[in-house]
């Protein structure tokens, strides 16, 4: 147990050897976060003692973790790319090995001046702000289905690219509050947020939105859908069964998602635009002979940082 008076190196090593003893993958990173989180200060670069407020804080998000909670949800925010995202119960956590993608899908807009873009089943927005912080000339709109996830894409196309041009955590940060802060104060205060949305916000269903699209106007497609088999959602590990199942299963085969994409899509993008779409690590056959089935032509696979599938690409 924590507590009060405890050095930052013990409450840290009291806390790791709790998150270990709860089966909790990568301990040591979830307990240095949490203690941020709690304590306001990094571990590593503070000898004062915890106060007992700074105690009863640390104790309660180790309990939280300890119960498998995503870390991403207690925190209230995540990083991706130079920005962060607002996320918690109901949404899909971002994770770094779909920076990939987003910096795949940049790299497809090549020597296109101000590309349209579509981000689907967007989630957090994490891949449409992500084509929008590296290419800002991009006119990016996201759609959701989920009225919960809608709720943190709606905050973050505000939020997440507002501000000082910097990676979280810089020193523009210890000087004014972020636009989740401006806009959490505004909202106490009963007012609006004054903040524009860096992108468009659309609700709607993947299955049906191609029927009101216009032919041949994107130069880009970009998605994280849902690829989950049955039985891999049968074995989810504690922190991912936390996550919303909306945004996981996708039929018994994981390519309910991709059929759809492959099928119905291509007449939306100009000739020649481009496809980027997020896959599962054995994934990679099946999708690239479904686009291929449905006339989608350079098809590719590009891998993650550690040597894993993790989207292919391709052309209308």
């Amino acid at each position: 147990m924590v507590t009060a008076g405890m050095t930052p190196r013990q409450a840290l090593a009291e806390v790791q050897a709790r998150l270990e003893a709860a089966g909790c993958p990568d301990a040591d990173f979830d307990a240095r976060e949490l203690f941020r989180l709690a304590a306001g200060r990094d571990p590593r670069l503070s000898d004062r003692p915890l106060s007992p407020e700074e105690t009863d804080r640390l104790e309660k998000v180790t309990a939280r973790r300890a119960a498998r909670e995503p870390l991403q949800y207690i925190c209230g925010c995540w990083p991706f790319l130079n920005f962060e995202l607002a996320v918690g119960p109901g949404v899909l956590c971002p994770r770094a090995d779909t920076e990939v993608v987003a910096e795949a899908a940049v790299q497809m807009l090549d020597g296109v001046a101000r590309p349209k873009v579509l981000d689907l089943c967007a989630g957090t927005g994490c891949l449409g702000l992500g084509v929008k912080a590296l290419r800002p000339d991009a006119q990016v709109t996201c759609l959701e289905k989920s009225p919960e996830a809608l709720q943190y894409l709606r905050q973050n196309a505000r939020c997440a690219l507002a501000g000082p041009d910097t990676a979280p955590g810089g020193m523009e940060d210890l000087l004014e509050p972020d636009a989740f802060a401006e806009e959490a104060l505004y909202a106490s205060l009963g007012f609006s947020s004054p903040t524009p949305a860096a992108v468009q916000v659309e609700e709607g269903d993947l299955f049906t939105y191609w029927e009101t699209l216009p032919q041949g106007e994107l130069d880009l497609i970009v998605s994280n859908p849902p690829y989950l088999t049955a039985d891999e959602m049968a074995a989810l590990q504690p922190e991912t069964a936390r996550e919303p199942a909306m945004a996981l299963a996708a039929g018994e085969d994981g390519l309910d998602f991709y059929r759809a994409l492959a099928d119905h899509y291509r007449a939306a993008l100009r000739p020649g635009g481009a496809l980027v779409l997020e896959i599962g690590w054995q994934q990679r056959q099946a999708v690239s002979d479904l686009l291929a089935q449905a006339g989608w032509h350079d098809i590719a696979c590009r891998q993650d940082y550690n040597g894993n599938d993790r989207c292919i690409t391709a052309r209308a």
